[in-house]
């Protein structure tokens, strides 16, 4: 089999930022010029690529699969990357994702560290190897690499409640990190093998004896990704370390989290579904169970949050709690809200927390320690004189849209995207049922989502009286509109999905077809020829 140029365009999210990071480590720390411009060129090229892939999964003239072999090994042999609707849908949410939070750095926080270009070309190379990887070994590879990149960029800016959160955070994760591995060793003690697809073959055959080591080592791997996921009770370390981050670093850490879920998503199904005998469905209880904790979790903390950082860290918390549980329902069209609930999520709380620091910027400390001081004992100094009509500042106005837009996606008010998922999400599960009754794991997450939203609403409302409408001496923030335009982008994607819901959903739902139904997958990996080197001659 001979292989055309564009069948590599398949490792080129990985390659791309891998290259223009090592290259990136040659230039001097004061280019920053040169360093941001090769930066931000080659994270706008992995937004083509990955783009350029989701329209190939999505060509009906093609293959919604398809697996390249590193090195021209056969599978299961070798090292296989797989690209199917699902890769292809997260690859597009982390590069588009990573092409805000780099444009927002631009402004000033890509000076405020060494080496910033170089490691976010290099967590997108982790991301982007996480989502094609084929094989659970080289998916804790692509783990590591993107967590060691990381830790770096958490500490990036310096001081001390950084770095506080920073070393809890690397502790979590090396701890996570050593749950993947023990939990990878077990599975290959049992099976030999640990390509995904092949493992999906092999496990309805596994003997009872070798069973409760494959089950142990499961849930032990299941450890791992819900501690990178943040479910309760595993998520403790989340919202300090991604409220202490610098703004475009949490902005691309929302999508960290999703790869947790990712993992849930391709995993569950794929080795724990219908054909894996007895062991199939083994984790859908704890997953369903877990998440729904994890949303009565996180919207409570959306509710006690003063600081507005903490309220978008523990929106992720809600986000990961609602995409697990929809896991654990494992159902097609339930799988399918999720995903489409997924997207608009990540973008969207990547837009607020871009939107933070601009918002935080109108807050006067000492303005805000005088309105309490007024308040409490009064000012009778003096006649109050009303004032009409008072311009309101441009920059004030679009961070208040802005802001009043975050607010009403991240509550999912329609018309918006966030309605839309929570929309899909909640009418699937209410008719997840086969005799037409709701089940009471059902009632138990249709109320906690209804709940989380109205939370979120209240908080963000709360929040934009203080800031926007109430503060003691109204302050305009300098924002440049290399700042703006990253959450404009954001929000616009938001737009856009609301605008295009019906082509999205249907991709949605085919992406959750495939998913509880991986023939395809495992097919694309088996199947896939060889390439014959032409004669040198």
């Amino acid at each position: 089999m001979t292989m055309r140029l564009a069948d590599h365009l398949l490792i080129v999210p990985i390659v791309l930022p891998l290259v223009t990071g090592a290259l990136l480590l040659l230039f001097d720390e004061r280019r920053h010029i040169l360093k941001a411009t090769i930066g931000t060129l080659s994270t706008l090229v992995l937004a083509g690529v990955a783009i350029a892939l989701l329209l190939m999964t999505n060509d009906g003239a093609g293959p919604a699969s398809a697996a390249y072999l590193l090195g021209d090994w056969p599978a299961p042999f070798g090292i296989v990357l797989v690209l199917d609707r699902l890769s292809a849908m997260m690859l597009v949410t982390s590069s588009l994702l990573g092409v805000a939070a780099l444009l927002f750095a631009l402004a000033r926080w890509h000076k405020s560290g060494p080496h910033f270009h170089s490691l976010f070309q290099f967590l997108l190379m982790g991301l982007s190897g996480a989502f094609l990887t084929g094989d659970l070994f080289n998916l804790f590879v692509f783990f590591e690499v993107m967590l060691a990149a990381s830790y770096a960029l958490l500490l990036h800016g310096s001081g001390a409640v950084r770095v506080r959160a920073g070393l809890h955070y690397i502790a979590i994760n090396l701890v996570a990190s050593f749950l993947f591995l023990i939990g990878v060793s077990l599975i290959y003690s049992v099976t030999g093998t640990l390509n995904m697809a092949d493992l999906a073959g092999r496990i309805a055959g596994l003997s009872p004896d070798h069973r409760g080591l494959l089950e142990a080592g499961t849930a032990i791997l299941g450890i791992a990704f819900l501690v990178k996921a943040g479910m309760w009770p595993l998520c403790f370390w989340l919202p300090g370390a991604y409220a202490a981050a610098a703004a475009p670093v949490a902005a691309v850490f929302a999508v960290l989290s999703k790869v947790g879920v990712y993992a849930v998503f391709r995993l569950s199904p794929l080795l724990l579904g219908v054909g894996a005998g007895s062991s199939a469905g083994l984790p859908d209880r704890v997953l369903l169970v877990g998440g729904l904790a994890t949303v009565a979790f996180g919207m409570i903390g959306v509710l006690a949050s003063q600081a507005l950082a903490r309220l978008a860290a523990f929106s992720v918390i809600v986000s990961s709690g609602t995409l697990l549980a929809a896991a654990g329902m494992a159902d097609v069209a339930t799988t399918a809200g999720a995903l489409f609930y997924l997207v608009s999520s990540t973008f969207t709380i990547g837009a607020l927390f871009l939107l933070v620091e601009l918002v935080e910027r109108t807050r006067d400390p000492a303005a805000q320690v005088l309105a309490v001081t007024s308040e409490v004992y009064g000012d009778d100094e003096g006649e109050e004189v009303a004032e009409v009509g008072i311009a309101i500042p441009a920059t004030l106005a679009i961070l208040g849209t802005c802001f009043a837009l975050c607010g009403i996606l991240v509550a999912g008010l329609p018309p918006f995207s966030g309605f839309v998922g929570k929309f899909a999400l909640l009418s699937a599960v209410v008719g997840a049922g086969d005799d037409g009754e709701i089940r009471p794991a059902s009632w138990a997450f249709l109320t906690l989502v209804i709940l989380s939203g109205l939370f979120a609403m209240v908080a963000m409302i709360r929040a934009g009286i203080h800031i926007f409408w109430a503060p003691a001496e109204a302050i305009v923030p300098r924002v440049r509109v290399i700042e703006f335009a990253p959450v404009a982008l954001l929000l616009g994607l938001c737009a856009a999905m609301t605008v295009g819901a019906g082509p999205l959903m249907r991709y949605a739902t085919a992406t959750a077809e495939a998913l509880h139904a991986p023939a395809a997958y495992i097919d694309s990996v088996r199947n896939t020829a060889r390439v014959t080197a032409g004669d040198p001659r």
